[in-house]
């Protein structure tokens, strides 16, 4: 007994020594306070929330994560079921084109083919250049700061002041065209915060209604009630607008209500932190409560409207750091030309030219699910010293260019822990075999160099090192999930761009506790995500008693 104890011990200190290897920072990442979490690399978590970045990328991720995190998924069956239910069962990334060892997916290339462009399995050793930045907070808070003024650090006075001016500004026009409003009176900016604060408070109570505070049920919060009467909030909440008027020209029309906030916001980001090298572009969890989610019948799931947009981030995967935002509108809304493609890979190779635009040239490395993941999307940003390793699927990524003998099953020797790879110049396609296999397309880690899948019950599983560097990042990713869902703002408006609003304001908060994590303010207090986010709720009521609940 000793002895698998000590075997077990061992096993964690090796995960350990190579996750740190891979850039991850758990101490950032960890928690304080009733919701601690363990290093994400060893993540078994009954209450984790993993599946939103796979219902985009499918079944290999699922899978890949459940062999790397056993216990991880197992309460998201009845969500993963109805995503497959609807999207068709299969992996196209296990089987070929047409059966076992047929032809390959639409523009891969047969054995002659593949020589002719260069496709080899003499492999040669890829280096990537060093990072040219350093990562970390770029403006740095005093200890004496306060949960509002990171989260300020996004949403500042002026800020405020505009949806104050704005939503004066559409209460009158209204009035004029509708009639008078016998109980309005301009807000102000006070009231503005606490509006602010009263919807985002839902995440942190996690009550269905914002009106919940001023009834007498269960979640009634008379603590924060008294600060503005129902009356007073459903007026500033019918009347709430970030922009009035629709604007004569714009770039996104259809998202002309919110741009100049996602702007202000962008550019908020992009000033108060530095990521670090190793970035995913992923869409993060935004839909519904995960408990909802794996509790729901499927009447329930259908009888829940469509959101009319997608959500994607460029995220740093050593502090979950939210970098960049991109929001497109799925009803044909917009200028920018993404409406007309129908074709998904398509689609989010330009989704993902967006979201890296700001970071060419620092050798950053990024992963990727496999609607993005395509030969002709890494060369373009090899170009531009930007670093790939994505995860690959026959049918849900542009094969085109690649060699048909690595795409489909026979490819690799269906035994675990084997893999095969071919080059053309710095890139590889790895195809690795474990209970299923898994294929990779990478030019920011060296085919040559071997790691490991370390498992507490199987111990160590060989693999190449670009298998384990994306299943460690990618596991970050989805522990982050569970961490921001403690932000999910529950309000559920049915515009869209205020449902872009609030899903906007709940990254900002996240993001603001990460900043709030790495200062010296942490060192005095010490808040969890809940206690900060009650801490927030309460600085923007102006509460006397701001103390968190314990």
């Amino acid at each position: 007994m000793a002895e698998c104890g000590r075997r077990a011990l061992s096993l964690l200190e090796a995960a350990r020594s190579r996750y740190e290897s891979l850039q991850i920072s758990d101490d950032v990442f960890g928690e304080s306070g009733d919701d601690s979490s363990d290093n994400p690399f060893y993540s078994t978590s009954g209450d984790s929330d993993s599946d939103n970045y796979m219902a985009e990328a499918g079944e290999e991720e699922r899978q890949l994560l459940q062999q790397h995190h056993p216990h991880q998924h197992h309460h998201h069956q009845h969500q993963h079921q109805h995503q497959q239910k609807n999207r068709g069962d299969g992996d196209g990334g296990i089987s070929g084109g047409s059966g076992g060892g047929g032809a390959g997916p639409p523009g891969s290339l047969s054995r002659s083919q593949a020589e002719e462009e260069g496709w080899t399995e003499a492999l040669q050793d890829v280096t990537v250049p060093p990072f040219k930045e350093t990562y970390g907070p770029a403006q740095k808070l005093p200890a004496t700061a306060t949960a509002l003024d990171f989260f300020q650090l996004f949403v500042p006075d002026n800020c405020i002041q505009n949806m104050v001016t704005q939503t004066n500004m559409y209460a009158k026009k209204f009035q004029e065209r509708f009639g008078s409003d016998e109980g309005w009176r301009p807000v102000t900016a006070q009231e503005m915060k606490a509006f602010l604060g009263f919807v985002t408070s839902t995440s942190v109570h996690r009550c269905e209604s914002v009106l919940s505070i001023w009834s007498l049920g269960f979640f009634s919060n008379r603590s924060i009630a008294l600060k503005m009467s129902q009356s007073r909030f459903e007026k500033i909440l019918k009347y709430f607008h970030i922009v009035a008027f629709r604007p004569s020209q714009g770039s996104n029309q259809g998202l002309y209500k919110i741009q100049p906030f996602l702007d202000s916001l962008q550019q908020s980001f992009s000033y108060t932190f530095r990521p670090s090298q190793t970035q995913v572009l992923h869409e993060p969890l935004i839909d519904e409560d995960p408990v909802f989610i794996t509790t729901c019948t499927e009447r329930e799931l259908r009888k829940r409207k469509k959101r009319k947009f997608s959500l994607w981030v460029r995220q740093c995967t050593s502090t979950g750091f939210i970098c960049q935002i991109y929001v497109h509108l799925k009803d044909g809304q917009g200028t920018d030309g993404l409406a007309a493609l129908k074709n998904k890979p398509q689609l989010h190779s330009l989704v993902a030219k967006q979201l890296c635009q700001s970071i060419s040239g620092k050798n950053t490395i990024i992963f990727t699910g496999p609607s993005i993941t395509s030969l002709s999307l890494f060369s373009e940003f090899s170009k531009q010293d930007i670093y790939c390793c994505g995860l690959l699927s026959t049918r849900k990524s542009d094969c085109t260019g690649l060699p048909q003998s690595m795409l489909v099953c026979g490819s690799t020797p269906a035994q675990r822990g084997l893999s095969r790879v071919m080059m053309k110049g710095s890139m590889s396609l790895i195809s690795w075999y474990n209970k299923g296999h898994f294929r990779f397309l990478t030019n920011a880690y060296s085919p040559t160099k071997q790691g490991l899948i370390i498992k507490r019950k199987s111990g160590e599983i060989p693999c190449p090192l670009a298998v384990e560097a994306f299943a460690a990042h990618l596991s970050y990713i989805c522990k982050y999930d569970d961490k921001y869902s403690k932000y999910f703002i529950f309000h559920k408006p049915n515009k869209t761009w205020q449902q872009v609003f609030w899903l906007s304001i709940s990254i900002a908060i996240n993001n603001a506790y990460i900043l709030y994590k790495m200062s010296d303010a942490y060192t005095v207090k010490r808040y969890s995500r809940a206690q900060f986010g009650e801490r927030l709720v309460r600085e923007l009521l102006d509460v006397d008693d701001c103390s968190p609940t314990q």
